[in-house]
């Protein structure tokens, strides 16, 4: 068993309730409230500045120039390619760029952005991965499964879309890589980060549902 296969296989229960919620159910049927995707289209754009950060950080911590570049690709493509995605329904929906992070954005931003400060390489890749692999996942599903038309097309096609594919596969890759010269304990650290960051994943996706504010 390869060892992403044990990571997704430790926070399978964590993708099913992502991929049984509401918000993803609802975007597949094409129900999903318009109020409820702008927001979520708002705060993955506050996500994503932070996220190409770390992503940029960890590339840092890489030992090699490839992996370097490779890093510093998922971070430009977190900036331009996603988020011309982003613009064009800040267009469309009239969002505006006021406000800030919900409580369920700051919270994923920020272990991100400690993780990759703080934590080893290893550690930081796997916590990472999940935003690469769940989303593909996502995308996959709901395109397979989607009612036409559906008014988040754009979005579907762009999660379940070859280049995001090739972008999520290189991910795994370095993760596997990693782990096959890791420690155990090392190897747990990665695990545990795997898990933390699948969960926060769920955490942002019913943030948006539920249009979560500050007290």
């Amino acid at each position: 068993m390869k060892f992403t296969d044990l990571l997704w296989e430790n926070a399978l229960p964590i993708y099913e309730q992502i991929l049984l919620h509401p918000f993803n159910q609802e975007m597949k049927e094409g129900t999903l409230p318009v109020e409820k995707f702008k927001f979520y289209i708002y705060q993955d754009s506050l996500y994503l500045a932070d996220f190409a950060k770390a992503l940029a950080v960890t590339g840092t911590k890489s030992g090699s120039s490839h992996e370097l570049l490779d890093f510093l690709q998922f971070a430009q493509n977190a900036i331009l390619v996603e988020r011309a995605l982003h613009l064009g329904y800040f267009n469309e929906y009239a969002i505006g760029f006021d406000g800030g992070k919900s409580p369920g954005c700051f919270t994923y931003t920020h272990y991100l952005l400690s993780v990759s400060a703080f934590q080893s390489y290893e550690v930081s890749v796997a916590a990472l991965l999940p935003c690469f692999w769940i989303y593909k996942k996502i995308g996959d599903y709901i395109s397979e499964n989607q009612v036409f038309p559906n008014p988040y097309q754009n979005w579907i096609n762009a999660y379940s879309g070859e280049d995001f594919a090739n972008s999520v596969q290189k991910a795994i890759n370095l993760c596997d890589q990693l782990a096959e010269n890791a420690s155990e304990q090392v190897r747990q650290q990665m695990i545990q980060a795997y898990k933390t960051a699948s969960r926060l994943e769920y955490v942002f996706w019913d943030s948006a549902y539920r249009l979560e504010e500050w007290n």
